[in-house]
């Protein structure tokens, strides 16, 4: 399986804003962003005016990066949102927000979707009742994910749920802290994911030129 493993700390400086992708460190001053805000590379500090086609590539490729997913895959989502009813960009939000590894991030379990991905890669998530280690996977209304007894007691996972508490609920995911288990009430809120924030219109620009 293909993956990014290069360092994640320069794809915000790039995008020139927090997306996010390291846990706990996005919200110290360790984060990159704060400690060195401009692009990475000999010529960071050089202003460059984008172009029309610049804005539509930046903000496709930030979108890209905060959901940890490599191209192919992205066109095949937007594939799916262009196909669906409603307005695109709003379907590709909804396609992407609804993949597992997003959903364990989204409930507390991982501390960022990379994280969360790797939670699920090994095995330590449970679909109505069924292990599923598929990241991709589309979780649907009235699904309940549960981490497996055998990982609760994981030093991440406790920690990421302790840092959950800091970041507000979303009210189309109902949380079980508890009991390690959620379930999905119902589709994303378009409104509940500005953080970081996303201009989706200008995906669907970049890929309907």
């Amino acid at each position: 399986m293909a993956r990014y493993i290069g360092a994640v700390c320069k794809l915000c400086r790039r995008e020139g804003m927090k997306l996010y992708l390291k846990a706990d460190r996005c919200y110290s001053e360790k984060c990159s962003v704060t400690r060195r805000p401009k692009p990475p590379g000999q010529h960071g500090d050089k202003r460059v005016k984008l172009s029309e086609y610049g804005i539509r590539l930046r903000e496709k490729q930030k979108v890209r990066r905060i959901y940890g997913i490599l191209e192919r895959q992205y066109r095949k989502y937007f594939a799916m949102a262009d196909r669906s009813k409603g307005r695109t960009g709003e379907n590709l939000l909804g396609v992407l927000e609804r993949r597992l590894d997003n959903v364990v991030h989204r409930m507390g379990f991982g501390g960022s979707r990379n994280e969360a991905r790797q939670i699920v890669l090994h095995k330590h998530v449970l679909v109505n009742g069924r292990r599923v280690n598929v990241p991709s996977y589309q979780v649907k209304v009235g699904d309940i994910i549960a981490i497996r007894e055998s990982a609760r007691a994981q030093k991440r996972i406790e920690t990421a749920l302790a840092a959950s508490e800091a970041r507000p609920q979303l009210s189309w995911l109902e949380v079980d802290k508890k009991n390690f288990s959620g379930t999905v009430k119902g589709l994303p809120v378009r409104e509940e994911l500005n953080e970081p924030a996303i201009r989706e219109q200008y995906v669907v620009e970049y890929y309907s030129r």
